[in-house]
């Protein structure tokens, strides 16, 4: 597999497992801390059992590591598990960033144009119709 295969994979298994809403609060709540499944479970009112199942999914996209305290699993953030989530977004930044700047300048200059719809001569009010 080359570099670029595995960096398109490890994005599509980051971008999924961030998807759902549970496995971001899950990775919130391991943020700051390693946390064992029931501490998770207890803070974000969760069964142990859907808590397991989405750290499995998170294991396997790289974005949770897994330690042992004696007999704990311990979970933790795995900050380089989103670097490539991470890379893919900031990748859309610069352009958005240079227009963002192109509009700036254009409307310092007095020269910003806005578009308004045919026929809508309400000063900018939409009706809801």
């Amino acid at each position: 597999m080359s570099e670029g295969t595995s960096s398109a994979a490890a994005i599509d298994r980051g971008l999924r497992a961030l998807a759902d809403g549970n496995r971001r609060a899950i990775l919130t709540a391991v943020r700051d801390e390693p946390r064992a499944v029931g501490d998770i479970a207890g803070a974000l009112s969760l069964s142990q059992q859907v808590i397991s199942h989405h750290l499995r999914v998170l294991r396997e996209a790289e974005l949770v590591d897994e330690t042992r305290d004696g007999t704990r699993h311990l979970f933790a953030v795995r900050t380089d598990g989103l670097a490539a989530v991470r890379e893919y977004l900031d990748g859309f930044w610069p352009s958005q960033l240079g227009r963002l700047k192109a509009a700036v300048e254009a409307g310092a200059r007095g020269t910003v144009a806005v578009e308004m719809p045919e026929g809508d001569s309400n000063s900018g009010r939409h009706s809801n119709a």
